[in-house]
């Protein structure tokens, strides 16, 4: 038997988890209702809702198995939130990673096994909508985008009050979303003494953009902005808009090196953008970076002020 390994984001995805607050909550039909599609849609006797926690495997949602929960290093859901496409083990027996795990060779008896991952607004693979059999079968293309599309229900369902939290212009992180998801990544940073850092960025000269080519223009520049930021920068790093052209990310388990090669990467993907999308002014930012000190930075607001005081003078320094 082959346990699952861990994400690399492993920290933070148990932050975006935990932020959800679903855990050990009892069974609701709006999920149950998934299920049992999924048990219907696909024919097998078992369908789960299951939320990868630290060291086990919950159910949200159970079709055709009386256990809440199992232990995470014999489940198949640990393995399928390390990647983002739908996993599949079509037959266990002939699967070295599974031909002896207990719950091939025990109850429930798996033979077949597809779970598709389930994505926290802020991109954390919590766990799985997941399909198993006693018997092995195949699993189309067709079959693959089912899951798929059953499986957002899922992910709607959990975000609903996450939601809440994007800012729907950029569909990135809002402010009241940021307060409430920095103070789960910096716990479990400063616990994990992992190093972090809060750039805080306010565009240069937007007045004249909205001013010049209205509004609406503007708007495609703060969307062309935050795009250029969600793919510059990492999964683990949470990025968000917190009003008007002002953006921050906190970055994760980065030393200051790695945060200098992302700002780099992230000024010259948004050069790119700029080019490609053929606009008619510069689209550049002044930014101010901290570094987190365990002692000050648990209070988010201070660490805000921090980098936004940074900002500011660096700004002032462009046009002195």
């Amino acid at each position: 038997m082959e346990p699952p390994k861990f994400p690399e984001d492993e920290a933070f995805r148990l932050a975006a988890l935990t932020a959800y607050n679903v855990l050990d909550t009892p069974p609701e039909e709006r999920f149950d209702r998934v299920t049992r599609m999924a048990a219907r849609l696909f024919n097998v006797p078992i369908a789960l809702v299951s939320l990868i926690d630290d060291n086990r495997q919950w159910f949200k949602s159970c079709v055709g198995l009386d256990a809440k929960e199992t232990p995470r290093n014999i489940s198949f859901c640990g393995h399928a939130i390390l990647d983002d496409r739908v996993f599949v083990v079509r037959d266990t027996f002939e699967d070295p990673r599974f031909a002896d795990n207990p719950l091939v060779t025990g109850a429930p008896h798996i033979r077949f096994y597809a779970g598709c991952p389930l994505r926290a607004v802020t991109g954390e693979r919590l766990g799985t909508l997941c399909v198993i059999d006693s018997k092995p079968r195949e699993f189309t293309a067709d079959d693959v985008g089912a899951l798929q599309d059953l499986a957002a229900i899922v992910e709607r369902e959990l975000a609903t009050v996450q939601l809440a939290t994007l800012d729907d212009l950029t569909n990135i992180v809002n402010r009241r979303g940021f307060l409430f998801l920095a103070r789960q990544h910096i716990e479990q940073g400063i616990r994990n003494d992992l190093s972090m850092s809060l750039a805080y960025f306010d565009l240069d000269d937007f007045k004249s953009i909205n001013d010049q080519f209205g509004h609406a223009e503007g708007d495609r520049a703060l969307a062309i902005f935050s795009q250029a930021m969600t793919e510059s920068f990492r999964r683990s790093d949470l990025c968000a808009r917190i009003g008007g052209d002002e953006f921050v990310v906190l970055f994760n388990n980065a030393e200051v090196a790695l945060v200098d090669q992302l700002m780099t990467r992230f000024t010259d993907v948004l050069a790119q953008s700029v080019e490609k999308q053929a606009l008619k002014y510069p689209l550049s930012f002044s930014y101010g970076l901290i570094p987190c000190v365990a002692q000050r930075h648990f209070n988010v607001d201070k660490w805000l002020g921090e980098a936004d005081e940074q900002l500011f003078k660096n700004k002032s320094s462009k046009k002195s």
